[in-house]
């Protein structure tokens, strides 16, 4: 049996916050699915990410609680250079988002910056420095 990883899910306290941020950084979600408690979104190369709110995963779930303590898993997005690294950090910043660490020169060799979406999940923002 092979498995596949074809799906990331995300838990959110309110399915519109959470895709606006979504949307922020260029995931083409339709703003009709705010309404729904269960959105898929294809992205490329045949993954998906998916969102449930709180009460979905308890209709199935009723013990389930958000973790507590520091996040273990980040959704890294790429961006095109490392000036749109301090260009997307500073937008969602704008925007209200919450900054874990401003964009830093990484001595991986990436520009590197850290925000947390709504539910306070880590989203890595870099680029590859020249």
């Amino acid at each position: 049996m092979a498995l596949r990883l074809n799906v990331i899910g995300i838990v959110v306290a309110d399915m519109p916050r959470s895709l606006a941020f979504y949307r922020r950084l260029g995931l083409d979600v339709p703003e009709a699915e705010d309404k729904n408690p269960h959105v898929e979104h294809a992205l490329p190369g045949g993954m998906k990410i998916a969102w449930d709110t709180v009460e979905t995963i308890h209709s199935f779930d009723p013990g389930w609680a958000p973790p507590s303590g520091g996040a273990r898993v980040a959704l890294s997005f790429e961006c095109d250079s490392p000036a749109d690294v301090d260009r997307v950090h500073a937008e969602l910043v704008a925007a209200g988002y919450a900054s874990h660490k401003a964009p830093w020169d990484a001595f991986w060799g990436m520009r590197y910056a850290v925000v947390h979406d709504p539910d306070g999940n880590g989203v890595d923002l870099y680029a590859v420095l020249s």
